[in-house]
């Protein structure tokens, strides 16, 4: 999901501190990544960041998603398709979850009312201490056909 672009600078400010942290610099490769991603109000693919990033190699483009992913920067999405997208952490953005076509591999973000948000969170916490298992956080995929597909 889109930041705001008040939060632009605290942005660049965590993915410097995590890239730092991790043993890396954030380059113009990396910082143009990052603000590609911000702009878009969904997960992208690599070739879609070459369409919008004319100046980035393939090669730059998969060597910074991996630096980016390893340093908490980023988050890669596998569907079934030949593609994994990529977004901002979801940390550095907001709590949403994401439609996935099965067929064409789309990613779109969505988000549901607070009073929802709440009670899946009080499921899952149920789920957590029956089964003993220690959760933190929960994502929701729903995987389906899209408009485009099931046409």
């Amino acid at each position: 999901m889109p930041l705001s672009s008040a939060l632009m600078p605290d942005l660049h400010t965590t993915a410097l501190a995590r890239l730092r942290a991790d043993g890396q610099r954030y380059t113009t490769n990396r910082r143009s990544v990052v603000e590609e991603l911000e702009r878009s109000d969904r997960p992208l693919s690599i070739p879609e960041l070459l369409v919008a990033l004319k100046d980035l190699a393939q090669s730059s483009a998969y060597r910074t998603l991996s630096v980016l992913e390893h340093a908490g920067v980023v988050r890669r999405l596998v569907t079934h398709d030949e593609f994994a997208r990529y977004e901002l952490a979801e940390d550095l953005t907001e709590h949403h979850h994401h439609l996935i076509c099965s067929r064409c591999g789309m990613i779109e973000d969505f988000t549901v009312p607070d009073s929802l948000e709440t009670e899946l969170d009080r499921c899952l916490r149920r789920v957590a201490s029956r089964t003993g298992f220690a959760g933190a956080s929960h994502r929701l995929d729903l995987v389906g056909t899209c408009a485009r597909c099931h046409r």
